[in-house]
This record gives C-alpha cells, structure tokens and sequence, in this order.
C-alpha cells in the first residue's frame, strides 16, 4: 500500500488577483449572477503569466483564472535580473502602457494592474505610465503586450547579423 505525504505542494508560481467581477445575466426567470476573476501569476524570475475565469462562486472563478495564467506563461528578459532591456508600449482596446527601464534603486513606478504584472514578472527598477482606457483587465493586457515586445541585445545583433558590440557602441 503506497501512502501519500500530507506536506502541503510547493507552488511554483506566485498568483495575484487583479480584479473580480459580478457578472449578470438577465433571463426570463430572473438575473443569473457569476463572478469574473483576473489574475496573474509568475516565479519573479522572467516569467508570467495573465488568465481569467468566469464561475459562480469567486473561489472557482480565482482558480479557473489561475489555470488559464499558467497556460499562457511568457518569458520576459530581465536586465541584471532587475529591470527591462528598452522602452516599449503595448496596446490591448483603447488601454495602452508605456514602460521604460529605470536607474538601480528606482523601484516600480505603476499603479493598479501594471504594477501587479510587473512584480509577478520579477521586475525591480521600472518606470510605467497608463495611457487611454483604465479598464483593470485592459491594462493588464496591454502590460503583457509591451513585455512580449522585449528583445535582449544578443536578440537584436542577430537580427541585424551583427555582433553585441557593434549594436552597443
């Protein structure tokens, strides 16, 4: 007879909820009411990851978010495991988010869901500025979008077939 271990499993990832929502739905018995969930997830160290679920309970709509983040990981290059190889902006409806790299020590400047995507991605010096819409889901979006525009130097140099140092200078 095999015995499993009562230890509490590791999480690989580390989940923030960004928003939840009351959802409605108007039939002829009456309003239908679920909940929509947001949420990121990411090791802190490159990668993250943005789901939603829609259930009629919030602690089923978190984790039906949750399996939805994971599946949609994306890696971000980190430069000196801190901050971002070069400014960028991502667009996701009428939300756009403009994010730079900033000095050592500058922390995250963000606000609401950018700051949330960016913590979860690992990233320490940032600057971020939220631009059009301000729907919680949107900018989220949008925050993904200007990461999965990064390109490390070794990225580029290949592009352009050339080497690191004549890209840098």
């Amino acid at each position: 007879m095999v015995y499993k271990s009562k230890e509490p499993v590791k999480k690989e990832y580390e989940e923030q909820v960004i928003s939840i929502n009351r959802v409605t739905k108007v039939t002829k018995g009456g309003r239908q009411f679920r909940f929509a969930a947001t949420v990121v997830v990411g090791n802190k160290k490159g990668l993250v990851g943005l789901g939603t679920g829609k259930a009629n309970e919030v602690p089923d709509a978190v984790k039906k978010a949750i399996q939805a983040a994971t599946k949609n990981l994306i890696r971000v290059p980190l430069v000196e495991e801190r901050t971002i190889p070069h400014e960028a902006i991502g667009y996701s409806g009428a939300a756009q988010v403009l994010i730079k790299p900033a000095k050592a020590g500058n922390g995250v400047i963000a606000g609401g869901p950018v700051r949330a995507v960016l913590e979860m991605a690992g990233i320490q010096d940032v600057i971020s500025k939220s631009l059009g819409s301000n729907t919680k889901i949107n900018i989220a979006r949008a925050t993904i979008s200007a990461l999965t525009q990064q390109k490390t130097v070794e990225e580029i140099a290949k592009l352009r077939g050339k080497t690191v140092e004549e890209i840098i200078g």
